[in-house]
């Protein structure tokens, strides 16, 4: 076979993996800004503004859908899940299990109750990233390769 055949199928297989390659990530949208978590997971948590304690909510992408895994709380209050699967005490906690399917996640960011998003290698302060009483919206998508570059990764 000619090497000239051989190159325009090579470039053809390498337009096509950027046509149909998706890569799954958590994408967070501001008012100003794209950012994309290499994680697969993260969990969102803050201060409660009426209990003052801190609430933690867990988050997975699976299968490009979020997913609220469990949620840790310490009294039951206003917000609280009205079912989970299990539910126990853990160092002073409330953990329950929830696994719901989210289609996406908005949360209003406010330094008052300290926004942050925690993964496997940092934390993410988004009450410092956003003006005060933003909101912040949360999904999963699925990218291509190009779209990398309309984004940060955190």
């Amino acid at each position: 076979m000619n090497s000239k055949w051989l190159r325009r199928g090579a470039i053809l297989l390498v337009l096509l993996f950027f046509l149909f390659f998706h890569f799954p990530v958590i994408q967070i949208q501001t008012d100003q800004h794209t950012y994309f978590l290499n994680d697969d997971s993260f969990t969102l948590s803050w201060t409660h503004s009426v209990e003052k304690e801190k609430w933690y909510e867990k988050y997975k992408n699976q299968n490009g859908e979020l997913i609220l895994t469990e949620t840790y709380f310490k009294t039951f209050g206003a917000g609280v899940p009205a079912e989970g699967k299990d539910t126990e005490v853990e160092d002073g906690f409330v953990r329950m299990e929830i696994n719901r399917q989210m289609d996406e996640l908005n949360v209003v960011v406010s330094e008052n109750v300290q926004t942050t998003i925690e993964t496997s290698s940092k934390d993410i302060p988004l009450y410092q990233m956003v003006e005060p009483y933003s909101e912040v919206n949360i999904t999963t998508r699925n990218i291509h390769l190009w779209n990398i570059f309309g984004g940060e990764f955190l």
